[in-house]
């Protein structure tokens, strides 16, 4: 452990936030926000609780700032698939991009799910953080789909809808030949 503190303490600050980001998405996505302890945060980073909480004041704001980011690779994945491209083209490498990411890198997808939970609970507790976060992301998201697929709101809703079906598929491990995939593309269709 003291190799790796040693190297964390010759990082920037923003370095050091990055690490601990990178390691909580993975510790939240396999375990949730209420299954997901700081030490084991810190242990994944190699670094003491402590030290944890001078880079954030606590759990709910290193799981604010995983959500934030799971959000921003998102809309990032999006924007570049779709650049230069409109409608159905933007549409395909859109789907396309999210389903290869989701599939090779499921911690993200999972990230994503453990968001939607961690609103419930947290609103269910009277804390509309969470939930004010997570929805302003979405709308960033939604954002940035909806210019490529026309700027038309049932294209973008249709889209997204089509997503968290993708979002239950792969998290409950259909293989991509399975028949539960027929017809979520175009080509599957026949349009």
């Amino acid at each position: 452990m003291s190799t790796n503190f040693t190297c964390m303490a010759r990082m920037s600050a923003e370095e050091r936030r990055e690490s601990v980001i990178r390691a909580a998405t993975t510790e939240f996505a396999r375990g949730g926000y209420h299954g997901t302890s700081t030490e084991a945060i810190a242990r994944r980073v190699g670094v003491s609780q402590p030290y944890l909480f001078r880079l954030f004041p606590g759990k709910k704001a290193i799981f604010l700032a995983a959500a934030e980011r799971c959000v921003e690779d998102t809309i990032r994945m999006f924007a570049e698939a779709a650049e230069g491209l409109e409608g159905e083209e933007a549409r395909r490498a859109m789907g396309e991009t999210y389903v290869q990411t989701i599939s090779e890198q499921p911690e993200r997808l999972m990230m994503q799910m453990q968001m939607y939970l961690a609103v419930t609970a947290a609103e269910e507790e009277g804390d509309r953080e969470f939930g004010e976060a997570v929805r302003a992301g979405w709308m960033r998201l939604w954002d940035t789909i909806h210019l490529p697929l026309g700027a038309d709101a049932h294209e973008t809703t249709s889209f997204l809808a089509q997503g968290m079906l993708i979002n239950c598929l792969v998290a409950m491990g259909f293989p991509a030949d399975h028949r539960v995939w027929a017809g979520l593309t175009p080509s599957d269709s026949g349009s």
